[in-house]
């Protein structure tokens, strides 16, 4: 276990939780699912800023999480257009913001198979803001095309989708994704990365302004909250991140 560091520096954790916090906005409900430590501090930084609001689903947890038929519930709470922002992620994310959560080269005969789709698409179809994250950025994960879409980034016009990417945030960098072109803009990058780094290590062609600008550090307040209140309810979940990243384990006061 490690201890924060100070105030004035942050770790990638952290700062990866705050590009997120600001992504969500002012959402009423936020849904994270499983294995999703990183999303699950900015849905409660986001809930401890706005003093409550918005309304946090964990799904691997007991205390913030009112389903009790697990993602069955969340996929109808979803369907009714009351779950405003989900995470997303695939060992595999191209361009068009496809993701294959299934395997890797040819389905019949995968090289490497993994766990499955899921509910991926259908709550990619419906949840106004979903957003992409992956921590691993190289041109391994971020690809020209994915070998199996497990739910796909974009849909034909004549069909209704409420729901889609807005963003991909990376180790490096973060995306925005621009529906009406269908593929990314290089937004920012984080600090000690450069735009040709990014250029470097990602598969996919994407646009990008001349300059690119550099995320922005959090706040002093928004890591105090992180180290504070966050990590001690983010610790019932995430026993092993929480006191690896903010020195905190479950129960204790700092």
């Amino acid at each position: 276990m490690q201890a924060a560091p100070p105030e004035d520096s942050c770790r990638d954790e952290e700062l990866l939780a705050c590009v997120i916090r600001g992504l969500i906005g002012d959402a009423r409900h936020v849904a994270v699912g499983n294995a999703s430590p990183i999303p699950a501090a900015a849905a409660l930084l986001a809930r401890a800023e706005g003093q409550g609001r918005p309304y946090v689903s964990l799904l691997q947890s007991r205390k913030h999480n009112f389903f009790t038929d697990g993602g069955r519930e969340l996929f109808d709470c979803a369907g009714r257009g009351r779950v405003d922002v989900f995470f997303l992620s695939g060992a595999q994310i191209d361009g068009q913001g496809n993701i294959n959560l299934v395997a890797i080269g040819d389905p019949a005969r995968p090289q490497v198979r993994f766990p499955g789709s899921f509910g991926s698409a259908f709550l990619y179809y419906v949840v106004p803001k979903v957003i992409l994250f992956r921590t691993e950025h190289s041109r391994r994960t971020l690809v020209a095309k994915v070998d199996f879409i497990s739910a796909p980034g974009t849909s034909a016009p004549n069909v209704y989708r409420p729901g889609g990417p807005v963003a991909l945030i990376t180790n490096r960098c973060v995306f925005l994704f621009d529906k009406d072109k269908g593929r990314f803009r290089l937004a920012s990058v984080h600090p000690g990365h450069s735009a040709a780094e990014i250029a470097e290590h990602t598969g996919f062609a994407y646009d990008a302004p001349e300059t690119v600008g550099v995320t922005p550090k959090p706040s002093v307040q928004s890591l105090r909250l992180l180290r504070g209140a966050v990590a001690g309810e983010l610790a019932e979940v995430y026993p092993q991140f929480t006191a690896q990243v903010f020195g905190r384990r479950h129960g204790s006061a700092s």
